[in-house]
Protein backbone atom coordinates (compact mmCIF):
# COMPACT_ATOMS: atom_id res chain seq x y z
CA UNK A 1 0.00 0.00 0.00
CA UNK A 2 1.28 3.50 -0.76
CA UNK A 3 2.43 5.50 2.26
CA UNK A 4 0.75 8.66 0.98
CA UNK A 5 -2.75 8.93 -0.50
CA UNK A 6 -2.83 11.41 -3.37
CA UNK A 7 -6.16 12.73 -4.57
CA UNK A 8 -5.95 14.39 -7.98
CA UNK A 9 -8.62 17.11 -8.35
CA UNK A 10 -9.33 17.94 -12.01
CA UNK A 11 -12.82 19.04 -10.95
CA UNK A 12 -11.27 21.76 -8.80
CA UNK A 13 -9.01 22.71 -11.69
CA UNK A 14 -11.85 22.94 -14.21
CA UNK A 15 -14.77 24.38 -12.28
CA UNK A 16 -13.78 28.04 -12.34
CA UNK A 17 -12.98 28.22 -16.03
CA UNK A 18 -15.41 30.36 -18.02
CA UNK A 19 -14.97 28.61 -21.37
CA UNK A 20 -16.77 25.27 -21.36
CA UNK A 21 -14.46 22.28 -21.74
CA UNK A 22 -16.15 19.80 -24.12
CA UNK A 23 -17.41 16.61 -22.54
CA UNK A 24 -15.25 14.40 -24.72
CA UNK A 25 -12.14 16.41 -23.77
CA UNK A 26 -12.94 16.06 -20.07
CA UNK A 27 -13.51 12.31 -20.38
CA UNK A 28 -10.29 11.71 -22.33
CA UNK A 29 -8.25 13.71 -19.83
CA UNK A 30 -9.80 11.89 -16.88
CA UNK A 31 -9.20 8.52 -18.51
CA UNK A 32 -5.50 9.33 -18.69
CA UNK A 33 -5.50 10.34 -15.02
CA UNK A 34 -7.14 7.03 -14.08
CA UNK A 35 -4.03 5.27 -15.39
CA UNK A 36 -1.62 7.22 -13.17
CA UNK A 37 -2.18 5.39 -9.89
CA UNK A 38 -3.81 8.06 -7.74
CA UNK A 39 -5.80 6.86 -4.76
CA UNK A 40 -8.81 8.97 -5.75
CA UNK A 41 -9.88 11.19 -8.64
CA UNK A 42 -12.07 14.17 -7.68
CA UNK A 43 -13.56 14.28 -11.16
CA UNK A 44 -16.83 16.24 -11.12
CA UNK A 45 -19.77 17.56 -9.17
CA UNK A 46 -23.55 17.25 -9.04
CA UNK A 47 -24.46 20.84 -8.23
CA UNK A 48 -26.65 23.46 -9.85
CA UNK A 49 -25.41 24.27 -13.36
CA UNK A 50 -26.27 27.88 -12.61
CA UNK A 51 -23.71 27.86 -9.80
CA UNK A 52 -20.98 25.83 -11.55
CA UNK A 53 -21.80 25.65 -15.28
CA UNK A 54 -18.54 23.90 -16.09
CA UNK A 55 -19.70 20.78 -14.26
CA UNK A 56 -23.13 20.46 -15.89
CA UNK A 57 -22.02 17.37 -17.84
CA UNK A 58 -20.66 15.32 -14.93
CA UNK A 59 -23.32 12.61 -15.33
CA UNK A 60 -22.37 12.17 -18.98
CA UNK A 61 -18.64 12.29 -18.24
CA UNK A 62 -18.76 9.49 -15.66
CA UNK A 63 -20.59 7.19 -18.08
CA UNK A 64 -17.76 7.63 -20.61
CA UNK A 65 -15.06 6.48 -18.20
CA UNK A 66 -13.64 2.95 -18.24
CA UNK A 67 -12.70 1.84 -14.71
CA UNK A 68 -11.88 -1.77 -15.59
CA UNK A 69 -8.09 -1.32 -15.47
CA UNK A 70 -7.68 1.06 -12.54
CA UNK A 71 -7.75 0.95 -8.75
CA UNK A 72 -8.36 4.71 -8.57
CA UNK A 73 -11.73 5.57 -7.08
CA UNK A 74 -13.99 8.38 -8.21
CA UNK A 75 -15.20 11.22 -5.99
CA UNK A 76 -17.93 13.70 -6.88
CA UNK A 77 -18.82 16.86 -4.98
CA UNK A 78 -22.43 17.45 -3.93
CA UNK A 79 -24.03 20.38 -2.12
CA UNK A 80 -27.41 18.98 -1.06
CA UNK A 81 -29.59 15.88 -0.91
CA UNK A 82 -30.72 16.22 -4.51
CA UNK A 83 -27.13 16.25 -5.72
CA UNK A 84 -26.33 13.22 -3.59
CA UNK A 85 -29.25 11.26 -5.02
CA UNK A 86 -28.12 12.12 -8.55
CA UNK A 87 -24.52 11.12 -7.86
CA UNK A 88 -25.46 7.83 -6.21
CA UNK A 89 -27.28 6.74 -9.36
CA UNK A 90 -23.81 6.07 -10.78
CA UNK A 91 -22.22 2.97 -9.22
CA UNK A 92 -18.83 4.05 -10.55
CA UNK A 93 -18.68 6.80 -7.90
CA UNK A 94 -17.14 5.55 -4.64
CA UNK A 95 -17.08 8.81 -2.69
CA UNK A 96 -19.28 11.83 -2.30
CA UNK A 97 -17.64 15.03 -1.12
CA UNK A 98 -19.43 17.77 0.79
CA UNK A 99 -17.92 21.24 1.38
CA UNK A 100 -18.73 22.11 4.98
CA UNK A 101 -17.33 25.51 5.87
CA UNK A 102 -16.34 26.54 9.35
CA UNK A 103 -17.11 30.06 8.10
CA UNK A 104 -20.82 30.90 8.05
CA UNK A 105 -20.32 33.54 5.35
CA UNK A 106 -18.56 31.13 3.02
CA UNK A 107 -21.09 28.37 3.66
CA UNK A 108 -23.83 30.72 2.46
CA UNK A 109 -21.78 31.73 -0.59
CA UNK A 110 -20.78 28.19 -1.46
CA UNK A 111 -23.94 26.16 -0.80
CA UNK A 112 -26.62 28.77 -0.03
CA UNK A 113 -27.06 27.30 3.44
CA UNK A 114 -26.36 28.32 7.01
CA UNK A 115 -24.10 26.13 9.12
CA UNK A 116 -27.16 24.70 10.88
CA UNK A 117 -28.79 23.92 7.55
CA UNK A 118 -25.55 22.48 6.25
CA UNK A 119 -25.20 20.15 9.21
CA UNK A 120 -28.67 18.80 8.47
CA UNK A 121 -27.70 18.33 4.82
CA UNK A 122 -24.64 16.36 5.87
CA UNK A 123 -26.82 14.08 8.02
CA UNK A 124 -29.10 13.37 5.06
CA UNK A 125 -26.23 12.84 2.63
CA UNK A 126 -24.41 10.55 5.06
CA UNK A 127 -27.51 8.40 5.47
CA UNK A 128 -27.94 8.10 1.70
CA UNK A 129 -24.26 7.39 1.16
CA UNK A 130 -24.08 4.65 3.79
CA UNK A 131 -27.28 3.05 2.46
CA UNK A 132 -25.71 2.94 -1.00
CA UNK A 133 -22.48 1.37 0.28
CA UNK A 134 -20.35 4.43 -0.49
CA UNK A 135 -18.40 6.88 1.67
CA UNK A 136 -18.73 10.58 2.40
CA UNK A 137 -15.72 12.90 2.51
CA UNK A 138 -16.31 16.20 4.30
CA UNK A 139 -14.16 19.17 3.36
CA UNK A 140 -13.74 21.61 6.23
CA UNK A 141 -13.60 24.70 4.03
CA UNK A 142 -11.89 27.83 5.36
CA UNK A 143 -10.24 25.45 7.83
CA UNK A 144 -7.21 27.72 8.18
CA UNK A 145 -9.00 31.06 8.38
CA UNK A 146 -11.30 33.23 6.28
CA UNK A 147 -11.34 36.76 4.81
CA UNK A 148 -14.78 37.64 6.13
CA UNK A 149 -14.06 38.26 9.80
CA UNK A 150 -15.95 35.13 10.90
CA UNK A 151 -14.64 33.49 14.09
CA UNK A 152 -11.79 31.07 13.49
CA UNK A 153 -9.32 29.20 15.67
CA UNK A 154 -8.31 25.60 16.26
CA UNK A 155 -11.15 25.14 18.74
CA UNK A 156 -13.73 26.11 16.10
CA UNK A 157 -12.33 23.48 13.72
CA UNK A 158 -12.30 20.85 16.48
CA UNK A 159 -15.88 21.68 17.44
CA UNK A 160 -17.18 21.00 13.95
CA UNK A 161 -15.00 17.94 13.50
CA UNK A 162 -16.48 16.51 16.71
CA UNK A 163 -20.05 17.11 15.57
CA UNK A 164 -19.48 15.68 12.10
CA UNK A 165 -17.57 12.64 13.34
CA UNK A 166 -20.55 11.80 15.54
CA UNK A 167 -22.51 11.18 12.33
CA UNK A 168 -20.17 8.33 11.42
CA UNK A 169 -18.13 10.23 8.85
CA UNK A 170 -14.56 8.93 8.73
CA UNK A 171 -12.75 11.07 6.15
CA UNK A 172 -12.10 14.80 6.39
CA UNK A 173 -10.04 17.24 4.36
CA UNK A 174 -8.86 20.43 6.05
CA UNK A 175 -9.25 22.96 3.26
CA UNK A 176 -7.20 26.12 2.93
CA UNK A 177 -9.67 27.56 0.48
CA UNK A 178 -7.93 30.89 -0.13
CA UNK A 179 -4.30 30.06 0.63
CA UNK A 180 -4.04 31.79 4.03
CA UNK A 181 -2.43 28.89 5.89
CA UNK A 182 1.09 29.09 7.23
CA UNK A 183 3.45 26.28 8.23
CA UNK A 184 2.71 27.14 11.86
CA UNK A 185 -1.08 26.92 11.50
CA UNK A 186 -0.85 23.75 9.40
CA UNK A 187 1.44 22.08 11.90
CA UNK A 188 -0.69 23.15 14.85
CA UNK A 189 -3.97 21.87 13.42
CA UNK A 190 -2.71 18.52 12.17
CA UNK A 191 -0.49 17.85 15.19
CA UNK A 192 -3.49 18.38 17.48
CA UNK A 193 -6.23 16.73 15.42
CA UNK A 194 -4.55 13.58 14.08
CA UNK A 195 -3.56 12.13 17.49
CA UNK A 196 -6.92 13.11 18.95
CA UNK A 197 -8.86 11.28 16.24
CA UNK A 198 -6.81 8.15 15.45
CA UNK A 199 -9.75 6.43 13.74
CA UNK A 200 -10.37 9.32 11.34
CA UNK A 201 -8.58 9.99 8.09
CA UNK A 202 -7.70 13.69 8.12
CA UNK A 203 -6.17 15.06 4.94
CA UNK A 204 -4.99 18.35 3.50
CA UNK A 205 -6.52 20.37 0.68
CA UNK A 206 -4.05 23.22 0.47
CA UNK A 207 -4.06 26.19 -1.86
CA UNK A 208 -0.76 27.91 -2.35
CA UNK A 209 1.45 30.34 -4.20
CA UNK A 210 4.40 29.03 -6.23
CA UNK A 211 6.89 29.93 -3.50
CA UNK A 212 5.11 28.50 -0.45
CA UNK A 213 4.08 25.00 -1.46
CA UNK A 214 7.04 23.10 0.02
CA UNK A 215 6.85 24.59 3.49
CA UNK A 216 3.13 23.82 3.62
CA UNK A 217 3.50 20.21 2.52
CA UNK A 218 6.42 19.70 4.87
CA UNK A 219 4.48 21.09 7.83
CA UNK A 220 1.50 18.82 7.17
CA UNK A 221 3.60 15.71 6.58
CA UNK A 222 5.74 16.24 9.68
CA UNK A 223 2.53 16.62 11.72
CA UNK A 224 1.32 13.22 10.53
CA UNK A 225 -0.83 14.01 7.47
CA UNK A 226 -0.79 11.21 4.91
CA UNK A 227 -3.61 12.31 2.60
CA UNK A 228 -3.16 15.21 0.18
CA UNK A 229 -5.26 16.81 -2.55
CA UNK A 230 -3.57 18.33 -5.56
CA UNK A 231 -4.24 19.51 -9.10
CA UNK A 232 -1.80 19.25 -11.97
CA UNK A 233 0.17 22.49 -12.44
CA UNK A 234 -1.85 24.06 -9.63
CA UNK A 235 -4.71 24.85 -12.00
CA UNK A 236 -7.93 26.13 -10.49
CA UNK A 237 -9.23 27.32 -7.17
CA UNK A 238 -12.63 27.89 -5.62
CA UNK A 239 -14.79 30.26 -7.69
CA UNK A 240 -17.07 30.87 -4.70
CA UNK A 241 -14.32 32.02 -2.33
CA UNK A 242 -13.49 35.45 -3.73
CA UNK A 243 -12.95 37.10 -7.07
CA UNK A 244 -9.33 36.10 -7.63
CA UNK A 245 -8.39 32.43 -7.56
CA UNK A 246 -5.59 31.10 -5.38
CA UNK A 247 -3.93 28.17 -7.09
CA UNK A 248 -4.34 24.57 -6.02
CA UNK A 249 -1.42 22.58 -4.66
CA UNK A 250 0.43 21.33 -7.79
CA UNK A 251 0.27 17.54 -7.82
CA UNK A 252 3.66 17.27 -9.50
CA UNK A 253 5.20 18.93 -6.43
CA UNK A 254 3.55 16.33 -4.19
CA UNK A 255 4.84 13.47 -6.36
CA UNK A 256 8.35 14.95 -6.40
CA UNK A 257 8.33 15.58 -2.65
CA UNK A 258 7.10 12.15 -1.57
CA UNK A 259 8.26 10.09 -4.57
CA UNK A 260 6.40 7.81 -6.95
CA UNK A 261 6.72 4.61 -4.86
CA UNK A 262 5.42 6.31 -1.72
CA UNK A 263 2.36 7.62 -3.54
CA UNK A 264 1.68 4.73 -5.91
CA UNK A 265 1.90 7.09 -8.88
CA UNK A 266 3.40 5.87 -12.16
CA UNK A 267 5.67 8.81 -12.95
CA UNK A 268 5.81 8.10 -16.70
CA UNK A 269 2.05 8.01 -17.11
CA UNK A 270 1.75 11.01 -14.84
CA UNK A 271 4.17 12.93 -17.06
CA UNK A 272 1.88 12.24 -20.03
CA UNK A 273 -1.08 13.63 -18.08
CA UNK A 274 0.89 16.76 -17.25
CA UNK A 275 1.48 17.27 -20.97
CA UNK A 276 -2.17 16.56 -21.73
CA UNK A 277 -3.26 19.20 -19.21
CA UNK A 278 -1.82 21.94 -21.38
CA UNK A 279 -4.31 21.04 -24.10
CA UNK A 280 -7.26 20.92 -21.68
CA UNK A 281 -6.44 24.16 -19.87
CA UNK A 282 -5.36 26.30 -22.82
Amino acid sequence: MPEIKLIECPRDAMQGRHEFIPTEVKAAYLQGLLACGFDTLDFGSFVSPKAIPQMRDTAEVVERLDLSATDTRLLAIVANRRGAVAALRHPQIAYLGYPFSVSETFQLRNTNATLADSLERVKQIQELTVAAGRKLVVYLSMGFGNPYGDPWNAEVVEQWLDRLAELGIGIFQLSDTIGVSSPASISYLFANLIPRYPRLEIGAHLHTTPLTWREKVEAAAEAGCRRFDGAIRGFGGCPMARDELTGNMPTEHLVDYFGGPATGVDVDRFARSIDASLEVFR
